[in-house]
């Protein structure tokens, strides 16, 4: 099956077929860098880290760019709150993000680009705008004339004549037309400026992604990803302003992910409903956060509960014992007469879901599929089935960014590692008197704790249930 990817821009599945055969270049749109990023936030890093993933997996070489707004009226007004200049906000916050992406196991871009960085090239797209006639100045701004681009709206499947009917100027704008957008602000007082063609100012927000992009790879790119919520404005105001400029498409395939929600409402800062990564990083192990993310569609709003990182963190325990239950017996070498050849089978159908626009949902299922072969072929299958299903096993976890720590079991939650071994112990005195009773009475008691045994020639063997 050929890997289909759901476009935005089509609203349809299409069958993926990059610019140039064996590679993919990759946008996705990062942080502005005020404060704490969130989970929400992390959402967006995992499920475009597991598309790369997937992706290299396949074969692909991979250039990745993900960009930091460094520059926007939030660190402005986050720096005065706090007396310190402006730099040092999104100094502060991009540094906190970076660190949190290596913890939650997401791939390094092949640059992290800043919106600062990039001026000289914002500002000669400005000017290449306004040279084309699909931007004009106005008292020190830049504003694109969304008019002129008459395939605004197709992105977000809107109407160009709606939106205007629905715009406004605000006070203190000077732009000709409701629906015009910035692609330069005019300096203020007290505010971060540059130099320019048309005065000091800085850039407004949609301009930057396209200068990067282009600087980086050119007019157009494969894949250009971000969440649900960037799709209007900021995609559709990239895309007039991008192919504007350049006359070429700037995105082959546009992907977006679903929005994480707490009760009915998308978790924002400005909602103040959000759990910060960080707090979630120092209760939860990195893998189940991203198994979290993983269990729904990427394209499908996810809910987040104050149950949902232990569930997450149940479902993780148990495939990395079973994982650890199946290396446990090779280490020992410790073998059987029973094949596992439906591992292949299990394998397919993880991979074939993830060519279905990568659903990891239905991939996680097969998943945990090859977790229950690995239980049931601990000490049992031969030698060659038994290290095939721990690779296969640990190839399709790595697909998914999963296993990134060492192989060994945990115990479920609430259920201390020494007392699981004080029961065994218990347990094995029971069997060495032949008292089946108690030795039976004690199974039950562990498996009541969510804690299955296998009895093998080599001892007990235990995981979670």
């Amino acid at each position: 099956m050929a890997l289909q990817v759901y476009n935005s821009l089509s609203r349809s599945k299409e069958e993926f077929a990059p610019l140039v055969e064996g590679e993919v270049s990759m946008y996705v749109c990062g942080v502005t860098p005020y404060d704490h990023a969130h989970m929400g936030h992390a959402r967006a890093a995992v499920t475009f880290d597991v598309v790369r993933r997937f992706l290299e997996f396949k074969g692909y070489k991979v250039r990745f760019l993900t960009n930091f707004t460094d520059i926007d009226d939030k660190i402005i007004r986050r720096a005065n709150e706090e007396h310190v200049g402006w730099k040092t906000i999104p100094e502060k916050y991009s540094f906190e993000y970076i660190e949190e992406m290596k913890r939650l196991n997401v791939l390094p871009p092949e640059k992290y680009a800043f919106a600062t960085e990039h001026i000289p090239q914002i500002i000669q797209v400005v000017q290449t705008l306004i040279e084309k006639g699909y931007a004009y100045k106005a008292q020190g701004d830049v504003y694109f004339h969304v008019s002129r681009f008459k395939e605004y709206g197709e992105l977000s499947n809107q109407d160009l004549e709606q939106l205007v009917a629905g715009a406004r100027i605000e006070p203190g704008e000077v732009k000709e037309n409701p629906e015009d957008f910035a692609l330069w602000k005019a300096s203020k007082p007290g505010e971060p400026s540059w130099e320019s063609p048309f005065g000091r100012g800085r850039p407004g927000w949609h301009i930057e992604c396209s200068a990067m992009i282009g600087s980086f790879f050119g007019p157009s790119i494969d894949i250009h990803g971000g969440g649900a919520d960037l799709l209007f404005p900021h995609h559709e105001n990239e895309i007039a302003q991008s192919e504007c400029a350049t006359g070429e498409p700037l995105a082959k395939y546009w992907m977006h992910n679903g929005l994480l929600q707490v009760g009915e409402e998308k978790m924002s800062k400005s909602l103040k409903n959000f759990l910060s990564l960080n707090d979630a990083l120092a209760s939860f192990e990195p893998d189940a956060i991203r198994l979290f993310f993983l269990t729904t569609h990427y394209r499908s709003p996810l809910k987040y509960g104050p149950e949902s990182l232990a569930e997450a963190h149940a479902a993780l325990t148990r495939l990395e014992n079973s994982r650890a239950n199946l290396a446990e017996t090779i280490a020992e070498g410790f073998y059987g007469k029973e094949t596992a050849v439906k591992a292949k089978e299990i394998e397919a159908e993880f991979l074939a879901a993830m060519e279905d626009d990568f659903n990891t949902s239905k991939a996680l299922s097969h998943l945990f599929e090859l977790a229950r072969l690995c239980n049931s072929s601990a000490g049992k299958a031969t030698e060659a089935d038994s290290k095939a299903l721990l690779a296969s096993f640990e190839r399709l976890g790595r697909v998914l960014g999963l296993f990134g720590g060492k192989t060994e079991k945990k115990p479920p939650e609430g259920v201390e590692l020494a007392w699981i071994e004080g029961k065994l112990a218990e347990r094995q005195g029971a069997r060495e008197a032949k008292d089946y009773a108690a030795s039976d009475a004690i199974r039950k008691e562990l498996v009541e704790k969510g804690v299955a045994v296998a009895d093998t020639p080599k001892g007990q063997r235990w995981h979670a249930a």
